[in-house]
């Protein structure tokens, strides 16, 4: 019987998926890990993408049932974060970073009641510079707080995962030393969405992660 692999998130993990076709899980990191890990292990594991663009971590909480408790897999791996700053410096709806660890340790808590045998990765939310985080007229220190805040939730992200012994895949940093390399863009187009380039770089360190569990 295959496993099941989940990917839980918001636009980055979600990648423009096709939700009438499992087949098709998006543009991203998901798509590049199906295709190594299915080429290498034929028939031995089911892919199912999850991720939601413009997902906080409340919302996410808020598909427990349908799209994780549901699905019974096997293994997931959680991209969450950059909307709980992001949401609430445009719209004033962010989480806070209290409630976001609350949430998380929450959602991560009923998953494993429910599902004892899961094993499950913890990524690191990231940021760059960017159109979507650089400074503006109206937000001469836009991208300070950004990159703050989402530096702040990923220690968050990295507690919840040190509390439940689980895998911690580091990203920040990796995208920091791929920028030495080539510029900003070239890895996440707006400072918070992957390229080609830097989906493929969230490929390796999720593989890099399952590794360790498989």
């Amino acid at each position: 019987m295959s496993k099941i692999i989940l990917f839980q998130g918001d636009s980055i993990t979600d990648a423009c998926r096709n939700r009438e076709n499992d087949n098709f899980e998006g543009s991203g990191y998901p798509t590049l890990v199906k295709a190594q890990i299915g080429f290498d292990n034929p028939g031995e594991y089911l892919f199912y993408n999850r991720g939601v663009s413009g997902d906080r971590v409340l919302d996410m909480y808020a598909r427990i049932i349908k799209d994780v408790l549901n699905l019974k897999p096997d293994y997931m791996s959680v991209l969450i974060g950059v909307n709980d700053i992001w949401h609430g410096m445009d719209w004033n709806n962010g989480t806070g970073l209290t409630r976001y660890e609350k949430v998380y340790n929450t959602f991560i808590e009923e998953i494993k009641a429910e599902l004892p045998d899961i094993k499950i990765i913890i990524m690191e939310p990231f940021v760059l510079r960017g159109s979507a985080t650089d400074n503006t007229e109206d937000q001469p220190e836009r991208f300070n707080k950004f990159s703050t805040g989402v530096y702040e939730i990923a220690k968050a992200a990295r507690r919840v995962a040190n509390k439940h012994n689980l895998p911690f895949v580091e990203l920040q940093e990796k995208f920091d030393e791929a920028c030495k390399l080539n510029e900003e863009s070239y890895w996440l187009m707006d400072g918070v969405h992957p390229t080609a380039m830097g989906h493929e770089l969230i490929k390796r360190e999720w593989l890099k992660a399952f590794n360790t569990i498989k």
